[in-house]
C-alpha cells in the first residue's frame, strides 16, 4: 500500500484574479500547479481536481459536480480516486510549499491516532488545504455532510474539519502562502528573487525542468567557479562547471560524490594554474 496519495484542488473561478487560469500562472518560471506537484513528489498517486492541462508529472484528473462547486465538492471528487490510507490535500496555488512540509504532515498523522494533521500559518489559522487526512474518516465525514445538507456545492471546508479529530502542525512560515490576488503573485515572484533564496529557487527550477534528482553541494561548485574565474579567466567559470558536470555524468555512479570529486580535481587545477606566473616562476 502506498504511504499516501495527494489531492490538489486546482479549479475555482479565481475572481480576484479576473478569472485568470490561476494554476497555470508562473512563479520562478514554473506554473503554480507544477510547484505544488513537485512538493508532493513522494505521493503514490497525484489527483488534480480541475480543468486538464499539461503538468510536469503524470496525474489523475477529476472534476467536481457542478464545476465551480467549491472546495468541499472538489475534495469529494478527488478523494474518490485515492487508493492509499492517507491523503495529502493541497491548494493548487502554493508557490512556497515544499517536500519537507508535506512529509512533516504525513509523519505527524502517522505518529498518533488523529484523523487529520493541519498546517497552521504564522497567524495561528488552520490551513485545511495544507493538510494530511486519513482517507476513510475523510470519506465518512464528506458523505455525512452530503446527506445532512443534501449537497456539497458551496459548503465551507470548516464543516468538514470541525468533525474530525485534528492535530495542528506549525510549518515553514510561507508554506501555506497562496496566490489569491495579483498582489500575492507579485509578492511571490519578488520573494524568490531575494538574495537569500534566489539561488536555491533557480537550482530547484533547473533540476525540475531537466528532470534531475541530484542534491549536490552548490557551495563547492560556486567556489570552483570563483577560482576558475579569478585564477584563469572569467569565461573559464561556466565552462569548467559544465565540464565537471559532464565528467560526473560519465562516472560510474554519477551521483553527488562524483560531482564533488570532479569539482575537487578541477579546483586543484585552478589553484595550480593561479600559482603560475608568465615568467615561469610560481606566485607566493
Amino acid at each position: 500500500m502506498t504511504r499516501f496519495d495527494a489531492v490538489v484542488l486546482a479549479g475555482g473561478a479565481a475572481r480576484r484574479l479576473g478569472g485568470a487560469d490561476k494554476p497555470a500562472l508562473s512563479v520562478g518560471g514554473r506554473a503554480l500547479l507544477d510547484r505544488v506537484l513537485d512538493a508532493c513528489a513522494d505521493a503514490g498517486r497525484a489527483i488534480v481536481v480541475g480543468g486538464r492541462r499539461a503538468t510536469a508529472r503524470p496525474v489523475v484528473w477529476a472534476r467536481e459536480e457542478p464545476p465551480g462547486g467549491g472546495p468541499l465538492a472538489a475534495l469529494d471528487a478527488g478523494v474518490r480516486h485515492v487508493g492509499a490510507d492517507a491523503v495529502v490535500v493541497l491548494g493548487g496555488d502554493l508557490p512556497f510549499l515544499d517536500t519537507a512540509t508535506v512529509r512533516g504532515l504525513v509523519d505527524a498523522l502517522d505518529a498518533g491516532p488523529a484523523e487529520a494533521a493541519l498546517a497552521v500559518d504564522a497567524d495561528g489559522r488552520d490551513q485545511p488545504l495544507v493538510a494530511a487526512y486519513r482517507t476513510e474518516p475523510l470519506r465518512r465525514e464528506i458523505a455525512l455532510l452530503a446527506t445532512e445538507h443534501g449537497r456539497l456545492s458551496g459548503l465551507p471546508l470548516r464543516l468538514l474539519t470541525q468533525e474530525l479529530d485534528l492535530i495542528r502542525v506549525s510549518g515553514r512560515p510561507l508554506a501555506s502562502f497562496d496566490c489569491d490576488t495579483w498582489e500575492d503573485l507579485a509578492a511571490a515572484r519578488a520573494r524568490i528573487r531575494e538574495h537569500g533564496t534566489v539561488l536555491d529557487e533557480w537550482i530547484t527550477a533547473v533540476k525540475a525542468e531537466l528532470g534531475i534528482e541530484l542534491d549536490v553541494d552548490t557551495g563547492v561548485l560556486l567556489d570552483l567557479a570563483r577560482d576558475a574565474a579569478h585564477g584563469v579567466a572569467r569565461p573559464a567559470a561556466p565552462l569548467t562547471t559544465f565540464l565537471v558536470g559532464y565528467a560526473a555524468a560519465r562516472a560510474q555512479d554519477g551521483g553527488p560524490d562524483a560531482v564533488a570529486e570532479a569539482a575537487r580535481k578541477a579546483a586543484a587545477l585552478a589553484a595550480r594554474w593561479a600559482q603560475e606566473t608568465p615568467d615561469g616562476t610560481e606566485a607566493g
